[in-house]
């Protein structure tokens, strides 16, 4: 499956959709990054003299790479895959290290630490330009092809 067929069955769309490319994948990990576009409307109140990105927007971004990429490349060998993917994350811990601001790419890297009966749950790292850690957590979720 490559990095478009992922992108393209995530259920995400501009401006909600967080995912520029997958730049490697396996059944135990993936790395992908995306970078944020300076025009995106949270922007315009985020700190009005200064903005940056939202801490929920971020870890949105590691979800949508991190876990519902994987879980959709998890699921690649279902029969019904082409069908909708259904998603609701159930928790996630995240720290947050270094600001992330318009125009900047990150990169995000994920570990599995299982999936069993529908529910993923993965280590999630984010990483600026520098290779300087922005945040690190834990998401889970339930994900399977809606049947």
């Amino acid at each position: 499956m490559t990095s478009k067929e992922i992108i393209n069955k995530l259920p995400y769309a501009y401006p909600f959709l967080f995912v520029d490319e997958i730049t490697a994948v396996d059944d135990n990990s993936i790395e992908g990054h995306y970078t944020f576009d300076k025009n995106l409307p949270f922007y315009q109140g985020h700190f009005k003299e200064r903005p940056i990105t939202p801490g929920v927007i971020l870890t949105e971004t590691m979800a949508q790479i991190g876990l519902v990429a994987m879980g959709i490349y998890i699921l690649r060998n279902d029969k019904l895959i082409d069908d909708a993917i259904q998603i609701a994350m159930t928790s996630s811990y995240v720290d947050f290290y270094l600001p992330v601001l318009p125009s900047e790419k990150v990169v995000i890297k994920s570990q599995k630490e299982y999936f069993r009966f529908n529910k993923l749950k993965c280590k999630v790292e984010m990483y600026n330009k520098d290779n300087g850690l922005v945040s690190r957590g834990e998401i889970s979720g339930f994900i399977k092809v809606k049947k």
